[in-house]
């Protein structure tokens, strides 16, 4: 069973792409990707609300997800995410990987 978050973060001008792309240039992504049980973390661009970056973030399990939170990076991530003044909106998924 996989766990998936989908995280929606919506700023202003330009903002939340802003946020995803220094996530990217900071090493943060790869970092993040490399942790023991992540399987996806991606982010995606909606068409019709270019205010808004939805990050997929999919872990092997609840305990994997855990010890990401608990992980340094997360300090960094919520720093990026004030400084660019976004909202975060939350979605969890169960997967069942029959």
């Amino acid at each position: 069973m996989s766990l998936v978050v989908n995280i929606y973060y919506t700023g202003k001008n330009g903002s939340a792409r802003k946020f995803a792309e220094e996530m990217v240039s900071s090493g943060i992504v790869e970092r993040v990707r490399a942790e023991e049980g992540n399987e996806r973390y991606e982010y995606f661009f909606p068409m019709e609300d270019t205010e808004t970056v939805m990050l997929i973030d999919r872990w092997k399990n609840q305990e994997a997800l855990d010890l990401h939170h608990k992980s340094e990076m997360m300090k960094e991530i919520a720093d990026l995410r004030n400084k660019y003044e976004l909202k975060m909106r939350v979605e969890r998924i169960m997967i069942n990987k029959e």
